[in-house]
């Protein structure tokens, strides 16, 4: 008899033989989850399994940008992950400093958080980000899959797998009682983390290193409220003699909870044999980034990572996809990880079940690669560079390395200094907007495949890492405005749900609509028409969207299930019907 009911289906007895589904996710991390998350909202049915025990035992990712949180809010959890998370607006003071307690170098406003800033990223999504850790979030990832139709098993390890025409079969171990046993799918999803065994049976072409640099972790807990309460933040970055964190240039102080739990990255020289801290150790460590000799702190794990420089050029093989953490490996900066593995499994989950319901070909899958590998290969370049930077601030601060303790508080001194070199080095934080304010990294990917049908526009210019330009241009993200009526207020965003296409225009381009039943009856694939304008069900609140648009009233906007323009007309056709099923034929592969 069970002695509580967490509101999750009973645990399965240990199993043999074959099992059968039509995805097996293997991985229960931000990749693996979410993509079971999707698969299951989409009617998919989709076995998880994951090596471990549980989900996530230490913190690691934890920034939450604007298009992940998009996402949330599009499969209905974003409420769980907020009323789990630290909020933008106690995100953004990033300290430099040569301890918590000591002198302050500087500070950059961070995620959007500088005024200068705010209005871009409140324009730009219906959704704020926020910092939620791995340990909080995994949970919620997981339940809502579960609850939703996925069977998920922990202890329970991939093996190894084969393809035929008709599916994967894969062998698994249950890791509690020994016993092997295989799962037949479709299709396989590899989200199985850095160390991937799914990617490396598929031999994935991978370009750049593991392994460039090595850090350490330490976790802990600490009552550091009235250090911190008048500058919130989610880092506080400590340069002081010995705090040098291999690849990335200082000893890091990072907000887990706040702020009581806390966690340190500290570096070590990955060439020589990996350093054993213990606790006293490890509080030595923390106290001394803090600047507090006697501070009551509790040690609660310290763990070694590798940063790395390492993406796949290609995403898949057959009928087998690699997502996360397996396909692209960097370091935290910029905080992109965990945000561009859950956008990795949003890109695939709806082409897969666009495929097994017989709405779209088997091509569609090929456009995966096409889409995610240049994002895989930009963000691995943006997070290694934004590391690199730290270097360029230490040679603006006059501290490039070599130099003793008192040179090292000497020159970073001179920043006070009324001459032509400290001038230079008080201009230094700029070098960082790049790591903490790249909004147009977050939210500015645009896909070029099959799977997007252009109409040879170009994209408009500006910074594309420092800024999101809003467009409709074939591959881009749906712009967000603020649409609606008289009794309510919604996103764009929210009439272009992750269960259809959807289709939007004006009032003069009302034969769109009909168009959009017809091809969507004659494709067997949901489409729905939104017409925006006044007396209709939405109309244009503030006159945003017809700026937004970029198109004439009269002209159409096909947006695909996860929210990229898949094609768009700039008037209104001679025949829609005829237009609007040779778009939707372009981009689900149908030669029919």
């Amino acid at each position: 008899m069970a002695i509580f009911d967490d509101g999750l289906p009973e645990t399965e007895a240990p199993v043999s033989g074959t099992v059968e589904t039509e995805v097996l996710i293997v991985g229960s991390g931000p990749a693996g989850a979410s993509a079971a998350l999707f698969l299951s909202t989409l009617g998919v049915d989709n076995i998880m399994v994951t090596k471990y025990r549980w989900t996530a035992n230490t913190p690691r990712a934890h920034i939450t940008n604007q298009r992940t949180m998009e996402i949330f809010r599009d499969v209905g959890i974003e409420d769980q992950v907020l009323a789990e998370a630290t909020p933008h607006e106690l995100m953004g003071d990033t300290v430099f400093c040569t301890s918590i307690t000591g002198e302050e170098i500087g500070r950059v406003r961070a995620w959007g958080t500088h005024p200068a800033r705010h209005a871009d990223y409140e324009l730009a999504s219906p959704s704020w980000n926020c910092d939620i850790p791995q340990t909080y979030l995994e949970p919620i990832l997981v339940r809502n899959a579960t609850t939703r139709g996925t069977q998920t098993r922990f202890s329970t390890e991939y093996l190894s797998h084969v393809q035929d025409a008709d599916g994967v079969t894969a062998t698994v171990l249950d890791r509690l009682t020994g016993q092997e046993y295989t799962i037949r799918a479709r299709y396989l999803i590899g989200a199985d983390g850095a160390r991937s065994k799914v990617a490396a049976d598929l031999l994935l072409p991978m370009e750049g290193q593991m392994d460039i640099a090595g850090s350490m972790n330490i976790t802990f807990r600490a009552d550091l409220s009235e250090l911190v309460g008048h500058r919130p933040s989610v880092l506080y970055w400590v340069i002081q003699p010995g705090s040098n964190i291999g690849g990335i240039g200082a000893g890091l102080v990072r907000m887990v909870r706040p702020w009581h739990e806390w966690l340190i990255v500290w570096g070590y020289d990955i060439a020589d044999e990996p350093p054993m801290i213990d606790t006293e150790a490890a509080a030595q460590i923390v106290r001394n980034l803090v600047g507090v000799p006697d501070l009551e702190v509790t040690i609660t794990g310290s763990s070694l990572w590798g940063n790395n420089e390492q993406f796949a050029t290609r995403l898949q093989s057959g009928r087998v996809f690699c997502a996360g953490d397996a396909v692209h490996k960097h370091p935290p900066s910029n905080g992109l990880g965990s945000n561009t593995s859950i956008q990795d499994s949003y890109n695939l989950a709806w082409k897969i079940a666009a495929v097994l319901r017989g709405q779209a070909s088997g091509e569609l899958l090929e456009t995966y690669s096409a889409e995610r590998a240049p994002v895989a290969k930009q963000i691995v370049l943006r997070a290694n560079k934004s590391a690199r930077e730290f270097g360029q601030l230490f040679e603006a601060l006059g501290i490039a390395g070599g130099e003793t303790a008192a040179e090292m508080v000497a020159k970073i001194d001179g920043r006070k200094a009324n001459t032509p070199e400290g001038a230079a080095e008080r201009e230094a934080m700029e070098i960082k907007n790049y790591e903490f304010n790249a909004h147009g990294v977050e939210l500015g990917q645009h896909y070029t495949s099959t799977a997007v049908v252009g109409d040879g526009s170009s994209l408009p210019e500006r910074d594309p890492e420092l800024y999101y330009q809003p467009s409709t241009v074939p591959g881009a993200r749906l712009p967000h405005a603020w649409v609606g009526n008289s009794t309510r207020k919604c996103s764009t965003h929210d009439l272009a749900p992750y269960g259809r296409f959807t289709l939007f225009t004006g009032i003069s381009g009302e034969p769109w609509a009909a168009a959009a039943a017809k091809v969507s009856a004659a494709l067997g694939v949901p489409i729905e028409a939104v017409v925006i304008g006044p007396g209709r069900e939405i109309t244009d609140l503030y006159f945003d969207w017809a700026v937004l648009r970029e198109m004439a009233e009269d002209g159409a906007l096909l947006v695909r299930p996860d929210k990229h323009v898949g094609w768009r007309s700039q008037r209104l056709a001679d025949d829609p019907e005829d237009a609007l099923l040779n778009a939707m034929s372009t981009i689900l592969s149908r030669k029919d």
